[in-house]
């Protein structure tokens, strides 16, 4: 498979994105599914990598018709070299990695998609992802922070993607409850760490909203 032309096209896709979801998420999400397969031998190399780098090709995020987006990314897969079989084992990844698609109903990915999902959520978490989520509020026009908006606790596939919350509540809300949703041992290390960094972050950015520090 030629995962070169499918780099090129993903990039396309995102090239417009100021959410948090442009080439360099993809390329962060490629580069670190290609440490987790240096420790997990077993996965399919290709399958893996494909689907990292095309699994936002035709996310509602950055596209407006996901079907028409959609059978575009099974023609760069084509020419790409694709089979069928691999064609159905990338998209099953991409159809039920993210976070939106798993409130109602737990997924049980493949070990690909267990390591691409690991992947894009890393990069959802720590330093880097303290800049995404302020990108993607800001991107939708969110408020920083209200004291008197609490965090909500029951949310749907819906009510996910509403921009009513303020930024600092997605903490609570998603990312603080990423660490515990990791697949893999090598990503539990890394969001573990990466986890205490936007709780200082969190604790920091409170303090100095109240002026405590």
């Amino acid at each position: 498979m030629k995962i070169s032309s499918l780099q090129t096209y993903a990039e396309t896709v995102a090239q417009h994105d100021a959410s948090g979801h442009a080439a360099d998420h993809i390329k962060r999400v490629v580069a670190t599914v290609k440490q987790l397969l240096k420790q997990t031998p077993k996965a399919d190399v290709d399958i893996t990598i494909a689907a990292a780098t095309l699994h936002d090709t035709y996310d509602d995020k950055l596209v407006a018709d996901v079907a028409a987006a959609k059978a575009q990314t099974a023609t760069q897969l084509t020419l790409a070299g694709a089979t069928d079989d691999q064609q159905h084992a990338i998209f099953e990844i991409i159809d039920h990695m993210s976070y939106k698609a798993n409130l109602a109903h737990h997924f049980q990915l493949s070990l690909e998609g267990q390591l691409v999902q690991d992947a894009d959520r890393l990069d959802a978490i720590g330093a880097i992802g303290i800049a995404r989520t302020f990108m993607y509020g800001g991107a939708h026009g969110s408020m920083m922070y209200d004291p008197a908006i609490p965090p909500r606790t029951e949310l749907t596939a819906k009510a996910y993607r509403q921009t009513q919350s303020p930024v600092l509540n997605h903490f609570e809300e998603k990312l603080f409850k990423l660490e515990a949703q990791m697949n893999t041992p090598a990503a539990k290390r890394v969001a573990k760490a990466r986890t205490q960094v936007m709780h200082d972050f969190v604790d920091e950015f409170l303090a100095e909203y109240d002026g405590r520090r």
